[in-house]
């Protein structure tokens, strides 16, 4: 691209989890010019590719933007990671490759909170679109999709996958044979985006097949500084590249995808945001939008870990001669322990009776290991990462100047809901029951963490602060809404209130936070977005019914472990 000012049609900043959706889709008509910025540069890296390898590309400064929270009041005072993607694909390229979609009821929970016609019937039809399901298509499920999803390898190369299933069923949970379908609650196999043995995120899925049309223009390595207007016309993006200052001119829209802390940082930079948070910040008010950077939700986790009595654990998989044995095979044939996040088996609970959906998820691996690949201790280890996916408490993103290269800051406010700790007590609770059951007895050794002397809720209470860490699900800063909402920044149609051709589509356009990993949901609004944004959007499927458990009102659980009935 020349060094010179630029036009195209639409500009969309951040080539993420859903940049790359909506250049491949607004580009599918070869009359529209598409310009997308990124920070990052390219992912063409084995570490980026290879999903065993994904503790890695989180870790290095090449391909996240680093991010921290200040100092969290709830959790003594703990400044927490907030990594997010500085590469194409965005964080769907140094993820951990976990495909949740969210219950129904999490996507009906938008349109009731004011985003109209953002519910499960709106919405399933696009998590049909995107993705192609190895299982093949049925009512809920998509085959023709660019969003290749797995299940890694079936859970076959290791016996405590199976055995953290059972061990729900012992505990009178249900199954469930597809939590991206039908039924989320229960116990079963998880799924990931992997793609033949590759990690299968949008800049591989969307944005590959899409870089050769010529009316797309991929501009990486970009800094972005502020919109540009003409009155309360949006019609460019500014930005740094090389040292240098430029511009890029959109004649129908400014597509904002820069995620749940860049894109309410863009629009405060650039006049749109509370007007005490600009104000100290040293910027003028173009548009005092209260919602701008508010209503930031995440998820937290803990590794709930164990040794293990028998040699069968991935801590055997650790050392040098193992990884390069593993490598080799994936490098030849993209198979193997290379080839899955090892995340293979998993579990939507609902933690206490009155919850009509789940709102605790279990990842479990057969391994105990740090978020950096090292292992937790020394000799044979299982965990399972747990929490809570409801909180109730709310932080924020707040720019602290106008200059683009100083990070903002963020505050989660973590666990200053009193029903968040409550959440987190009874999670503990219940985790200790299922990893209790006699279906892990062959394999439970000593509980390593958070170890048998954490008993009473003030003992929970103080391990939780001081171990738990973020999932890293940042959310909901630029949420959609209701006009009589005023911290609802966007309408239904993803545009900015009190601007013209301006859009954000990325997570931070959700008014809650969804049950799960975030990237499906994300590309889901991405696909949604761009059929909106061409005026053709798909007809909402209610046909589609959706499991809860029949006495949800009162009970927790079933009591005996077999499926429970549901009603629709």
């Amino acid at each position: 691209m020349k060094n010179t000012e630029s036009q195209f049609d639409y500009v969309i900043v951040g080539a993420g989890s859903a940049g790359c959706v909506l250049a491949a889709r607004l580009t599918e008509n070869p009359d529209v010019r598409v310009a997308l910025l990124e920070a990052g540069g390219s992912d063409r890296n084995i570490l980026i590719q290879m999903p065993t390898a994904l503790s890695y590309p989180m870790n290095m400064a090449q391909f996240n933007w680093g991010f921290e929270s200040e100092p969290e009041p709830h959790l003594d005072n703990r400044r927490m990671d907030c990594p997010r993607g500085k590469v194409l694909g965005g964080s769907s390229s140094i993820n951990g490759m976990v495909f949740v979609r969210g219950h129904a009821c999490d996507i009906n929970a938008w349109d009731a909170a004011g985003a109209a016609g953002w519910n499960y019937p709106s919405c399933l039809p696009y998590y049909k679109k995107m993705e192609t399901w190895i299982g093949g298509a049925d009512k809920y499920r998509g085959n023709g999709g660019p969003l290749s999803v797995c299940a890694g390898n079936n859970m076959k190369l290791n016996p405590l996958y199976e055995r953290f299933i059972a061990a729900g069923s012992d505990a009178g949970y249900p199954k469930t044979k597809d939590y991206n379908g039908y039924q989320q609650e229960g116990f079963g196999q998880m799924h990931m985006s992997v793609k033949n043995g590759v990690r299968w995120s949008t800049a591989n899925a969307y944005l590959k097949p899409a870089k050769h049309r010529s009316n797309l223009t991929v501009i990486p390595h970009t800094l972005v500084d502020k919109l540009m207007f003409d009155k309360n016309r949006v019609i460019g993006v500014r930005y740094f590249s090389g040292g240098r200052q430029m511009k890029v001119f959109a004649n129908t829209e400014v597509i904002l995808s820069a995620g749940s802390i860049g894109s309410p940082s863009i629009l405060q930079r650039s006049g749109i945001g509370p007007a005490q948070v600009l104000e100290q910040a040293g910027v003028g008010v173009r548009v005092d939008s209260a919602g701008v950077g508010e209503n930031l939700q995440d998820h937290l986790e803990v590794y709930f870990q164990y040794r293990c009595k028998q040699p069968v654990s991935l801590n055997r998989k650790l050392g040098l001669v193992s990884k390069g044995l593993i490598g080799a095979q994936w490098v030849l044939n993209k198979s193997g322990l290379g080839a899955t996040n090892h995340f293979e088996s998993c579990a939507f609970i609902r933690s206490r009776a009155g919850l009509q959906s789940p709102n605790v998820q279990y990842h479990f691996l057969p391994g105990a290991m740090r978020y950096d690949g090292r292992a937790a201790f020394a000799g044979d280890g299982y965990q399972v990462h747990v929490g809570p996916n409801t909180p109730l408490s709310r932080g924020r993103v707040a720019i602290k100047s106008d200059n683009p290269a100083q990070q903002p800051s963020i505050l989660f406010n973590y666990l200053q809901h009193q029903q968040d700790v409550q959440d987190w007590r009874d999670t503990i609770k219940l985790t200790r029951e299922i990893l209790g059951q006699d279906a892990m007895l062959d394999y439970r050794g000593e509980e390593i963490q958070p170890g048998s002397a954490v008993q009473t809720d003030e003992q929970i209470d103080t391990w939780v602060r001081q171990n738990v860490e973020s999932a890293y699900h940042p959310s909901c800063t630029v949420k959609m809404g209701a006009t009589s909402d005023n911290k609802a920044v966007l309408d239904e149609q993803c545009k900015v209130r009190g601007m013209e051709s301006l859009r954000v589509v990325d997570s931070s356009i959700f008014p809650s936070i969804t049950n799960g990993n975030l990237n499906a949901p994300t590309i889901m609004v991405a696909e949604r977005a761009a059929d909106i944004i061409k005026g053709d959007v798909l007809p909402a499927d209610t046909s589609a019914k959706v499991w809860i458990a029949n006495d949800w009102e009162n009970q927790q659980r079933s009591k005996t472990g077999t499926d429970l009935p549901g009603t629709s």
